[in-house]
């Protein structure tokens, strides 16, 4: 663990609420692509994973202002960051295959997770009889972690590579190669609940649980451009839907050419239980699925955005922009932008609309 070069908060523009605010830069970001944002539940820390292999720890003030707080690294690139309930750990996964813990308290990191291949996804469970580290990995497994032990308490092996996994007590919602989705009751956690194939026709990016206010479901992205709204029960399988996002249209006196690029990350709002999309084309958009309307729409950068998160009351959205290795190693410009921006969430952007 190794503090930030700054010892004082970066003097910057405070996010404010008018609409023409420009969005905060964080200070002190990554030095190479941005691959997880995530927020503490207990205060506006801020953890950001990257392909330096590092997370680094971020305070934001009360006026947009950021801190540097910690970083530690791992020995690949950093896929996947979250926090425990409590605030005061934070968890990471990594292509070093490893899982590692960082006690905010005494800045101390230790590894807690291993696989054969490296972790993608790392998710914080917390159950009535325990807490669990959820590790998704492409070694075609998940495993679940009591990090007072060395050895996962169960291994459940997937039919492809983990690219994305969510959780939302007692759901767990895992996307593989193929197309695959898998469904748990965290009560059973070794057993698929229920097993389905994607409704979107290409590869899997991000699935993203609904709200616990909200009925179970979850939000599917994918590499072209779709989103689609997947209830997990049957009897709600009318309210079943998708949409086309992150599209241009290729040639402004065709409708039939578009542009078409990948969602990498969809980020529900902890207030509201709207979502946002952020995709390849460098936009983002807030949506109220139960309207089936777009609330909000802004060009956040000329490339594209790879991750998002809303922090705990939805009043800060943060983004990458960043590299996302949509285009292979040959995407990869020198000099393209690492930036992790925060965006003042107005209430109009984000609040759901009456249903038609």
């Amino acid at each position: 663990m190794s503090f930030f070069s700054s010892s004082t908060p970066s003097s910057v523009t405070a996010v404010a609420s008018t609409s023409g605010d420009k969005d905060i830069e964080v200070s002190e970001p990554p030095s190479d692509s941005i691959s997880s944002l995530s927020f503490s539940s207990q205060a506006d820390y801020l953890a950001v994973g990257s392909w330096d292999n590092s997370v680094r720890i971020y305070e934001v003030g009360a006026a947009g202002q950021t801190q540097g707080r910690a970083v530690y690294q791992h020995q690949g690139p950093v896929l996947s960051t979250c926090w425990n309930k409590e605030g005061n750990k934070i968890f990471s996964g990594g292509a070093d295959n490893a899982g590692r813990m960082f006690d905010v308290t005494t800045g101390q990191a230790t590894q807690v997770a291993q696989h054969d291949a490296p972790i993608k996804v790392v998710k914080w469970i917390d159950t009535p009889q325990a807490s669990i580290l959820a590790t998704g990995s492409w070694d075609k497994s998940i495993k679940y972690w009591d990090i007072r032990s060395q050895n996962p308490v169960a291994t459940v092996q997937l039919p492809e590579r983990c690219y994305t996994l969510d959780v939302q007590y007692p759901v767990l919602v895992v996307g593989t190669a193929e197309r695959h989705i898998q469904i748990y009751n965290l009560n059973n956690p070794n057993t698929p609940y229920k097993t389905i194939v994607s409704p979107l026709k290409w590869q899997t990016r991000v699935i993203s649980c609904f709200t616990a206010s909200q009925n179970t479901g979850f939000a599917i992205g994918s590499v072209e451009g779709r989103v689609a709204i997947q209830y997990v029960e049957d009897s709600e399988a009318s309210n079943n839907f998708s949409f086309k996002c992150h599209r241009r249209d290729a040639n402004p006196t065709s409708k039939d050419q578009s542009l078409v690029y990948a969602v990498n990350d969809i980020s529900f709002h902890p207030v509201h239980g709207t979502f946002s999309t952020c995709g390849s084309d460098g936009t983002i958009h807030f949506w109220d699925k139960d309207a089936r309307t777009r609330l909000k729409s802004f060009e956040a950068a000329p490339g594209p955005i790879s991750c998002s998160a809303f922090n705990r009351t939805g009043n800060i959205f943060a983004y990458a922009v960043s590299y996302d290795w949509s285009k292979g190693h040959s995407g990869m410009t020198p000099g393209f932008p690492n930036k992790v921006m925060l965006h003042a969430c107005k209430d109009e952007e984000v609040r759901k609309r009456p249903r038609k």
